[in-house]
Parts: C-alpha cells; sequence; structure tokens
C-alpha cells in the first residue's frame, strides 16, 4: 500500500485545490482521498511525501494520432521507411507520450490492435489507449487516400488496418462493424474536410448524406461504440450535431450555428477544439494549408468561448499528426490562451476528459476506487499551467499504482 501525503490535490472533478491531502493506494486503485486528518495511513504502508506539491490526475489526450510521423506524402502514405521501422519508432512514441505524464489516449486512427494488447501485456510502456483504427468517410473524404496527382495509396495495404472509405447506409455499417471487429473501441467518422484536406475539399465541405451519418451512429450504438466526429462547419457539422455523436473533433465554425452549440449541451456532446494542429498548420503548413488555419482562427476562438458559456464540455486534443509527440501538454496552455481558467484546462484535460473517451469510471479523477493514475508535480499548475509541460517539474508518475517517473527525491 502506498500513501501519498502533504501534497495540493486538484482532484479532476473541478472543485478547489485541497491543501494537506493524502491519496492512499492499495495495488492498482485509490482506496481513499481526501484531507490528510480525515484519512487513516496503515502502519505498514509506504509512504511518499508530497509536501509543497501538485498531486493530481494523469493526463488525458482525446484525440492524438501516435503512429503519424510527419505530414509529407511519403510518411503519411508509409512508404518511407520500413513498416517494423515505424513500429518500433511508434513504441518509442508511446513510452515517451506516457513519461510526459499522459496515461491515456484515444487515438484518432492509425494505431493498430496490437499497440494497445502490447501495453496491456507489458510488452511495451505507454498510456491506456482508446483506438479508432481507422476513420471512416465516403469515397474523396478524409479516408480516401489520393494523391495531389489522383494516385491511390495501395502500397498501404496493411491488412491489420481496414480502408475507411464506405458509401451509402448500408455500406457504412457495415463498415464499422469491420472497424469493430479490427479492435476499434470507438468510431471515428469525418463528415467534412478540414485544414489540411486537398484543395476543393475544405472544413465547411460536406462529406457523407445524413442517413449515412445517421447510420453509422446508429450502428456504432448498437455494438456499444461511442463515435468522434471530425467536422468543422456547415451542413457536415450539422449532420453529425443532430444524429447524436459523442464528441466534434475540431468545431472550428460552432460560433455560425448557436443552435447547434445547444443541441450538444443538450446532448452532452464534448467538443475537441484540438488548438494544437491549427497552431502547427498556420506555420509551417502548404500554402493553402496556412491560409485555412489562419482563417479560421477568429471563429474557433468564438467557438470555443461559446460552448463552454452554453454548458458543452470542452477537452483537451492534440490531433499530433508527428508534429508534437511528447508535447502534449501544450494543448492545455492554449486552451487557457482560448479562454479556459486554469481549473478549466486542467479538467479539460482529466476528468472531462475521461467522459469523453468513456473511461470516467476508472481514470480522470482521483477518487476511491478509479485507477491510482496520478502525477506529483513540483509547482502549481493553476499558478503557472506551463508546469503541466515542463518534465522536469514532474517528480512522480504513476499508471495503475505503478511508477513510470520517480524523481520525488531528487532536489
Amino acid at each position: 500500500m502506498k500513501a501519498i501525503v502533504g501534497g495540493n490535490m486538484i482532484d479532476g472533478t473541478g472543485a478547489s485545490a485541497l491543501a494537506d491531502s493524502t491519496v492512499l493506494i492499495e495495488g492498482e486503485r485509490i482506496c481513499e482521498a481526501g484531507p490528510r486528518a480525515a484519512v487513516t495511513v496503515p502502519p505498514d504502508a509506504e509512504v511518499i511525501d508530497a509536501t509543497g506539491m501538485t498531486v493530481m490526475p494523469g493526463l488525458i489526450d482525446c484525440h492524438d494520432h501516435l503512429m503519424s510521423e510527419n505530414y509529407d506524402i511519403l510518411s503519411r502514405w508509409g512508404l518511407d521507411d520500413p513498416a517494423s521501422l515505424r513500429f518500433l519508432r511508434t513504441a518509442k512514441v508511446l513510452e515517451d507520450t506516457l513519461a510526459s505524464g499522459y496515461t491515456s489516449v484515444r487515438d484518432g486512427s492509425g494505431l493498430d490492435a496490437g499497440f494497445k494488447m502490447a501495453i496491456e501485456d507489458g510488452v511495451i510502456s505507454g498510456p491506456r489507449l482508446m483506438l479508432t483504427v481507422n476513420v471512416i468517410s465516403p469515397t474523396g473524404g478524409l479516408a480516401d487516400r489520393v494523391s495531389p496527382s489522383g494516385h491511390r495509396n495501395l502500397l498501404y495495404a496493411d491488412p491489420r488496418m481496414p480502408s475507411g472509405v464506405a458509401n451509402g447506409p448500408d455500406a457504412v455499417r457495415e463498415k464499422v462493424r469491420e472497424m469493430v471487429t479490427a479492435g476499434a473501441d470507438v468510431i471515428k467518422f469525418a463528415t467534412t474536410g478540414g485544414a489540411s484536406s486537398r484543395p476543393g475539399h475544405g472544413p465547411r465541405d460536406a462529406a457523407f448524406e445524413k442517413e449515412e451519418v445517421e447510420a453509422l451512429v446508429s450502428q456504432a450504438a448498437a455494438m456499444g461504440r461511442k463515435t468522434m466526429c471530425h467536422a468543422l462547419g456547415g451542413p457536415g457539422l450539422r449532420m453529425a450535431i443532430e444524429a447524436d455523436v459523442g464528441s466534434i473533433e475540431h468545431g472550428c465554425f460552432l460560433s455560425e450555428t448557436p443552435d447547434l452549440v445547444r443541441l450538444m449541451a443538450d446532448s452532452n456532446t464534448f467538443l475537441v477544439p484540438t488548438l494544437m494542429v491549427y497552431e502547427f498548420h498556420s506555420t509551417v503548413s502548404p500554402p493553402h494549408v496556412k491560409e485555412r488555419a489562419l482563417e479560421l482562427a477568429d471563429a474557433h476562438r468564438l467557438s470555443i468561448e461559446m460552448a463552454l458559456s452554453m454548458g458543452v464540455k470542452v477537452v483537451a486534443g492534440t490531433d499530433a499528426g508527428g508534429f508534437s509527440h511528447g508535447d502534449n501538454a501544450r494543448e492545455i496552455e492554449l486552451l487557457v490562451e482560448k479562454g479556459l481558467t486554469p481549473m478549466q484546462a486542467i479538467q479539460a484535460a482529466t476528468g472531462w476528459a475521461a467522459e469523453c473517451i468513456a473511461l470516467d469510471a476508472d481514470v480522470g479523477t482521483l477518487e476511491a476506487g478509479k485507477y491510482a493514475d496520478l502525477l506529483v508535480l513540483d509547482g502549481d499548475p493553476l499558478a503557472e499551467i506551463g508546469v503541466l509541460r515542463d518534465r522536469s517539474r514532474l517528480k512522480l508518475g504513476l499508471k495503475g499504482g505503478k511508477a513510470f517517473v520517480d524523481r520525488i527525491g531528487d532536489g
């Protein structure tokens, strides 16, 4: 048994920080968490002194792409390196992501079920994973890999990664079943283009028709899977929200449709704005991508403000396509820059995030019965949100009660 005592506890629920706390851990799970005076520590417990430090839940990224390395076409099509090298690099990314304090990640496409099995079996270290396997879209959408010259990616034919292309309600239902069979914990689909989509398929351009979206969401629900939808604006965004999708990824132009924001709040649909990817695209991407990213910035900020004001839960997701692996906490800084309070931003990466990815029964908050996924930080992220991004400030990291970082005794 472990007892972490004396720390200032941020429990992930949004409640005020609790000074001089105790978190009692038995095996993988938390037995008790609360004021030190109210928690009895058994005499044989290993006592860890966190006086003057912050104790909080492990961080959660609701939209990552852990297999991705670069945005160039050779990398995105898997043509630049042997598959074995890409897999080994991904294993290092998983290890590094955990070491940065992220104990749970929902992957937005790219990882096959073997990575999740490897982590669960102890073959490699990494965060708890929720997999989508591949994004689903119609022909011409995000899942349809076509080069600017019209060539289709036929070489990236990993048999463990089913194609995401489906057209028509029946084919979409079949594709959902195929993703679940391949190991998908959540079903991801795309109803619009995006900033990085090909010219002519932009943020407000629709993909899928209403009947296809309704069929996809209902089939996912029938198989016990939540859904997440890449949707930035226009009719594709409306289709997804009206079909009761679990979360909207990006949602940059939500501010143009306040009625949809109200519907999201009423339906407990989460918003994952993925600010980091647009910060990246606005600086180093191809000209048409950079232009789109810059054009949507103001609307994106207004969308986040409107969502928060109407009661939509805004959660942290990086959409890191290889440009920021291991620096995921930059997203939490950006949420603060866009108007969230530090406590809201922390909740966006802990309690609310766990709800979004359907792991809230086990992670996201420091409460009895949940996994002991927690961080001990030298500093106060409520006063300085950048503490979460500074690895030197992470003194102890536990996942399921086991340390993945242990510098608690270092000066």
